[in-house]
């Protein structure tokens, strides 16, 4: 899986938001706010290019003291949200 082209993270007015630039991104037309640590996954999913649920639950333990188990279900519920709303594929 990997973020789709022409979607970034911006702080808009203290919030933290995924919004759509540049052609690739024309019809989304809205903003995706995002709690600190969805901020902080779509910055790895980022940096990674490639990732699995497995791969940024694993990122999600070393960062905050979190079960590997509670991890992948809080990534795969964020992910399943980013697919509805079509930022990643």
């Amino acid at each position: 899986m990997k973020i789709k082209s022409g979607f970034v993270l911006r702080e808009v007015c203290g919030e933290r938001v995924i919004v759509g630039e540049g052609l690739d991104a024309i019809n989304f037309g809205k903003l995706l706010s995002l709690s600190e640590t969805a901020a902080w996954l779509w910055k790895k999913a980022q940096e990674m290019g490639e990732f699995s649920v497995e791969e940024l639950a694993t990122q999600l333990c070393e960062e905050y003291e979190v079960s590997l188990a509670e991890a992948k279900a809080d990534v795969a519920e964020i992910l399943d949200e980013w697919k509805q709303v079509g930022v990643v594929e």
